[in-house]
């Protein structure tokens, strides 16, 4: 989707509205996160390497301790840590990789799928309830504009 370049003042404002937008968005979204945080004992870390387990399994792509600190930018060690310490709270396990014996990979429990859903089921549900207001052709630019914004803030998802 590239259309035609962007010109004058007017296209101007329309490029910083939705930008504001996004950021506001983001902003939303960090507090929902942040709520979370609090109510299952844990730090922005923990949060984000447990965010990135249920993108992954919503994906079904199997992720390795080496896929959390590339994601987190953590170093190896500090992986490990937040690996033991999400493993001893009940949020996640090791186990061994289903095509290379050697490797490990890291799974959600359902007791990290559970909190996710119950902390999420109102906010998912009203946000839900925004994108079905759009049409099909509407809601493929906005997810083609979205998946293009995280690229170019992050690369490496």
């Amino acid at each position: 989707m590239s259309g035609v370049p962007r010109t004058g003042v007017s296209d101007n404002t329309a490029v910083w509205q939705v930008l504001t937008a996004v950021r506001a968005f983001s902003d939303a979204m960090d507090r929902m996160y942040s709520g979370m945080k609090g109510e299952m004992d844990m730090n922005a870390t923990d949060l984000a390497a447990l965010r990135m387990l249920i993108i992954r399994e919503q994906r079904d792509e199997s992720v390795s301790p080496h896929d959390i600190a590339r994601h987190l930018r953590i170093s190896t060690a500090s992986t490990t840590k937040l690996l033991d310490r999400l493993a001893d709270a009940g949020h996640l396990v090791r186990k061994p990789h289903p095509h290379d014996g050697r490797a490990r990979i890291v799974a959600l429990t359902q007791k990290s799928r559970d909190s996710f859903r119950a902390h999420f089921r109102d906010s998912m549900g009203a946000m839900r309830g925004v994108a079905e207001e759009f049409t099909d052709e509407e809601l493929a630019v906005v997810t083609e504009f979205l998946m293009r914004m995280s690229a170019a803030v992050d690369p490496e998802p």
